[in-house]
């Protein structure tokens, strides 16, 4: 029987982290240890050498963001059995999974299983709603459902790895950042919860809110965690790619998985 699950995820506003606890519900385990690696002073320098891993980060225009697999690169394995998960707004997950199954690779661990599964787009808002509410009921129950199946894997003994869907060499990176949200000031009321979950600590509160914009990695995380709704982002260039996503990707896509 499984005793641990390392759960390892960089996730921003809280979608990939749900899927992989549901996954970790699935696989029926004594002990949840959580590896947050998003936030800047996030730091584990840490060998897994038991129970099975989970990882788990954002697609970000087809690919893993690198401020993710940066800080990935921090924990290593002997081995240990991993399942991937990729989480992507309901355009395409792409190359992210297999350009995170060589980083695991390279960092020890053994992919035994992964899953693609949808996260509210981080372009979502009330008025232009993308992938809105996911992951969903749904969506969560066959997280759990993959995860009792790795269960059920491992009990078999099986630990080979699956062919998941992506390329190689992987689609070219697309350069992300120069813009990012802004603040309405006479909304905002300086409480400063939008610079405590800015992964890449580009915000700054004082008397007012400051964002160095070549550093953001256009997460939203500050946009949807403001109760006053005082981070828009609507800059033209962003607001054309709403535009094109509501356009091409409202028709909602259901997870896939690789065992």
């Amino acid at each position: 029987m499984i005793q641990t699950a390392h759960l390892i995820y960089f996730s921003p506003t809280g979608t990939t982290r749900k899927i992989s606890v549901s996954i970790a519900q699935g696989l029926g385990v004594k002990n949840i240890i959580h590896y947050d690696v998003t936030l800047p002073d996030s730091s584990f320098e840490t060998l897994l050498t038991d129970g099975v891993a989970i990882i788990g980060v954002p697609v970000y225009a087809g690919r893993v963001p690198e401020l993710c697999l940066k800080r990935l690169q921090a924990i290593t394995s002997k081995g240990v059995p991993a399942v991937l998960v990729a989480l992507y707004g309901n355009r395409e997950f792409e190359d992210a999974l297999v350009e995170l199954r060589d980083l695991s690779v390279a960092q020890g661990f053994n992919v035994i299983a992964a899953g693609a599964f949808i996260g509210e787009h981080s372009y979502s808002t009330p008025a232009r709603p993308i992938a809105a509410g996911r992951p969903n009921t749904e969506d969560l129950k066959l997280a759990v459902e993959l995860g009792e199946q790795v269960a059920e894997k491992i009990g078999r003994n099986a630990f080979d790895s699956p062919e998941i869907d992506g390329k190689v060499p992987y689609k070219e990176r697309v350069k992300i950042g120069g813009v990012a949200p802004e603040t309405d000031s006479e909304k905002c009321s300086l409480c400063g919860e939008c610079a405590a979950v800015c992964p890449t600590g580009v915000i700054t509160v004082s008397d007012s809110v400051t964002t160095r914009a070549d550093d953001c990695v256009m997460c939203c995380a500050c946009v949807k965690v403001c109760e006053f709704d005082a981070r828009p982002f609507n800059h033209p260039r962003i607001e054309e790619r709403r535009g094109l996503l509501l356009k091409n990707c409202s028709t909602p896509k259901e997870p896939e998985t690789f065992l």
